[in-house]
């Protein structure tokens, strides 16, 4: 070997060597400190976190408590509602379902919903089965949303597939993101009735079982052993918390599937191995092909085009988000219930996925998305950013501006008590098409506010401005306080009612301005 060829067989070895550290994975260590300084910063209660690498779990751990009242520690297999993440599931089974040949990815929802109606004919007859996947339908941002959240309501499937065509649409069909957990419902109805079961029985027999995600639950009624799951939690007051859990919803294909680390890591596995599983990958949960519909872009969206990422395009696959990040796929999904938020991310180039799982409102989110980043950074070689601080730093503004707006409107219904309205013009019974009946009536002087159909929508009116008053809803596991603003005739009789949240920071799925609530009493 002459002196060049060694000089350049040398380098090349350097550069391997350089190439092989950027790529290093993350100490364990070095995660149990990333994780415990996160959920203390953002004050969560608990989390549970795992790895996987090269078709292998590196990594995968509980951190502090499933409840603050038990003290009882999270661990690997302890289980947390993994909210909009069961959306691939959803996906997954139909998958399932296209590759046995009953039915195809673009055949229309009404061959096997005939009743589903959206809010125009050539929607409703166009509308095929990944338009119910992909948020391009043209209506609002959680749209109808008020049907599932908060729990406890007694609207049904055959509410959710007829109500569509009472919502305006705010976009050209096909032509918009804007995030839906309704249509999930719709495909979660497709999948029962071209199965003969349920969607819960499909999901638990035909991916968790064959999976042996054997502690995973495709609805928290069929969780028999409850003792090692995690409680929901809130820290929007500044202390923790518990809450309630989040009871099913009339299905369970837009987010009701309760997981942990240990099982989520077997999710991520079939992913990163194109559907196949078992031992000797000898098994296949759906083909390369499936996986591949799956993991494209059906509905673009707008790309922030990070310096530090080179990100060139974002869109949603078929219960994925899709993005480029340093010229690599990234395939994730994020996912929110009260008091439990998550996130499963995959970089498929790296053969690497990380799920973390977190029962607590609010600060969940930062523990997810710092967390992922750090380790996502690590394997691509990225200086440390200091996410935790980042994120910190971005959610405090981000809440202390939408308390801000919330202390300025009830110091304005504090000091208004004294207006000249006459509280009985007011009481009656309003209706919304979609949404049924409210009744404002009045309880020791004061106007209230109650739904029929959603009965944790219960709540004192106060005056605000004009014809407007703020309901402080007894339901307080999450931020969703709200105007009334009424309409009144020449006498000054209230005649109809819009809504909106107080908060800027109220969640999506409060879509109290998609009300149009007229007096019929």
């Amino acid at each position: 070997m002459n002196k060049s060829k060694l000089t350049l067989s040398l380098f090349l070895l350097f550069m391997f060597f350089i190439n092989k550290n950027s790529f290093a994975q993350i100490s364990n260590t070095e995660v149990d400190v990333l994780v415990e300084n996160a959920i203390k910063k953002f004050n969560v209660a608990g989390a549970a976190v795992a790895i996987v690498k090269d078709g292998k779990v590196v990594y995968k751990k509980g951190f502090g408590t499933k409840s603050t009242e038990t003290k009882q520690p999270v661990d690997e297999n302890t289980n947390f509602a993994i909210g909009s993440n069961s959306k691939a599931f959803t996906t997954a089974a139909l998958a399932i379902l296209v590759e046995e040949g009953k039915l195809s990815w673009t055949d229309k929802v009404k061959k096997y919903i005939p009743e589903f109606k959206m809010y125009n004919d050539y929607v409703t007859e166009n509308f095929n089965i990944q338009d119910l996947l992909t948020h391009r339908s043209g209506l609002g941002l959680g749209a109808g949303d008020l049907m599932l959240f908060p729990d406890g309501s007694d609207f049904t499937i055959k509410d959710v597939v007829s109500n569509f065509q009472y919502f305006k649409p705010v976009s050209e069909f096909r032509t918009h993101f804007d995030y839906d957990n309704q249509l999930y419902l719709v495909a979660g109805e497709v999948i029962a009735r071209t199965s003969g079961m349920t969607w819960e029985d499909f999901v638990q027999k035909r991916i968790m079982a064959p999976l042996e995600m054997k502690a995973s639950y495709s609805s928290l009624a069929g969780m028999k052993d409850k003792s090692n799951l995690s409680s929901a939690h809130s820290s929007a007051s500044g202390v923790i918390k518990k809450i309630g859990t989040f009871g099913d919803m009339m299905n369970g294909a837009a987010g009701g599937i309760f997981s942990n680390a240990d099982d989520m890591s077997k999710w991520m596995l079939v992913q990163l191995n194109k559907g196949k599983y078992g031992s000797t990958l000898q098994s296949n949960l759906f083909s390369p092909e499936s996986q591949y519909e799956m993991w494209k872009i059906h509905t673009v969206e707008d790309t922030d085009p990070s310096p530090r990422y080179n990100t060139r395009f974002r869109g949603y696959g078929l219960g994925w988000e899709i993005a480029n990040i340093k010229d690599h796929l990234s395939v994730s999904h994020t996912g929110g219930i009260p008091g439990m938020l998550s996130i499963v991310t995959m970089i498929p180039d790296l053969n690497l996925g990380i799920t973390i799982l977190t029962n607590t409102e609010n600060g969940g989110v930062g523990v997810f998305s710092a967390v992922s980043q750090t380790i996502i950074d690590s394997y691509l070689g990225l200086a440390d950013f200091g996410w935790t601080d980042k994120y910190y730093a971005h959610l405090n503004s981000q809440k202390n501006t939408g308390d801000e707006v919330v202390k300025k409107v009830w110091e304005t219904v504090k000091s208004g008590k004294n207006n000249n309205l006459k509280k009985e013009d007011f009481t009656g019974v309003y209706q919304d098409k979609w949404f049924g009946k409210v009744e404002i009536y009045l309880k020791d002087k004061q106007l209230w506010f109650k739904s029929y159909r959603s009965p944790k929508l219960t709540g004192q009116m106060q005056f605000y401005k004009a014809n407007t008053f703020a309901i402080k809803w007894e339901y307080r596991d999450m931020e969703c306080d709200a105007f009334a603003m009424f309409s009144l005739d020449e006498e000054g009789k209230a005649q109809g009612i819009k809504m909106k949240g107080i908060s800027p920071n109220i969640d999506f799925s409060f879509d109290f301005h998609d009300l149009d609530l007229v007096r019929i009493k």
